[in-house]
């Protein structure tokens, strides 16, 4: 399989972890304290997918946190007339505990399953300490020959695309402090590795279903590291982007943000993943908060099982 057909299944999916946050981040040291006791707390955000202003998709994005542990869930899927020719839908799953020391989520398991309709393809990975110890790709990527190898120095100190999407709090930092989003995310993906530097754009006041309240506006940009092709059009466009940007939430109850919004500028137009509803669960009495809770959207024939 080309690497361009495995960059396009994984759109659905990735397209955010082009600007969004998890790799340097932080959990306060106050998390360990109460981690034994802290209640479960949950949030649910479904998101509109529109390209070039066209709706092409929706997303979801469901978390669970219970005290410094994590379980990210994400699945999307093309609706549409761009559904109807690609069949695109996907899902992926990532877990692991929030590390206060070193101000960053460290995920143990990694799975995304995607498929179109000609084509799926499956990532599945461990990792330990932020290190990748198994990764497997099925099918195998082709060997294109001009491919930046993929050393293991660049599997250390990683995060995965799914867990890029959960975003600790810096120690200290209130949860909208514009801190938050001045870091470097170290992205490895089963086949890429790329940074996402984020830095601070500006404050901004948002009313959604479910939520009101401030979220962060960060500026993102890509940078290639190993695993690409460096003389490819897609490749050059994408370092040299200069919009893109992730809106931050914080989730009540915890020390975590998620996107309320993510714009990532393609060759094809604008890709914007925006929520249409939030949903808050858990916290002292396990009730719902911002609004009713929705069952989880499923995608047929991507479930994923963990390493």
């Amino acid at each position: 399989m080309r690497a361009s057909s495995f960059r396009r299944a994984h759109i659905l999916l990735l397209a955010g972890a082009l600007a969004v946050p998890a790799g340097a981040q932080a959990a306060p040291r106050s998390h360990k304290a109460r981690s034994a006791k802290a209640a479960p707390t949950g949030v649910s955000v479904d998101y509109s997918v529109n390209l070039a202003g066209i709706p092409i998709g929706n997303a979801q994005l469901t978390g669970a946190f219970e005290g410094a542990r994590y379980r990210m869930d994400v699945s999307a899927v093309l609706t549409g007339l761009v559904g109807a020719v690609t069949g695109g839908q996907g899902s992926a799953r990532s877990s692991g505990g929030i590390s206060g020391g070193n101000a960053a989520p460290l995920p143990n398991s990694f799975a995304i399953a995607t498929r179109t309709s000609n084509s799926g393809i499956a990532v599945r990975m461990a990792l330990a300490n932020g290190n990748v110890t198994q990764a497997e790709i099925t099918p195998p990527l082709l060997d294109t020959g001009d491919r930046v190898p993929v050393t293991a120095a660049a599997k250390r100190g990683v995060i995965d695309p799914a867990s890029a999407l959960m975003m600790p709090a810096r120690a200290r930092a209130e949860l909208t402090d514009p801190e938050n989003c001045n870091r470097t995310l170290p992205v490895f993906d089963g086949a890429t590795r790329f940074n996402v530097v984020l830095s601070y754009g500006e404050t901004r006041q948002v009313e959604k279903p479910g939520y009101s309240g401030p979220v962060l506006v960060c500026n993102a940009r890509y940078v290639a590291i190993a695993g690409h092709r460096p003389d490819r059009p897609g490749v050059k466009f994408m370092e040299e982007n200069r919009d893109m940007s992730v809106w931050l939430a914080p989730v009540e109850g915890t020390r975590v943000l998620v996107p309320m919004r993510i714009s990532v500028r393609t060759t094809l137009g604008t890709n914007i993943i925006e929520a249409t509803r939030w949903t808050q669960t858990g916290g002292p009495t396990g009730t719902a908060k911002g609004s009713e809770a929705q069952p989880t959207a499923t995608v047929a024939d991507a479930s994923l099982t963990q390493p």
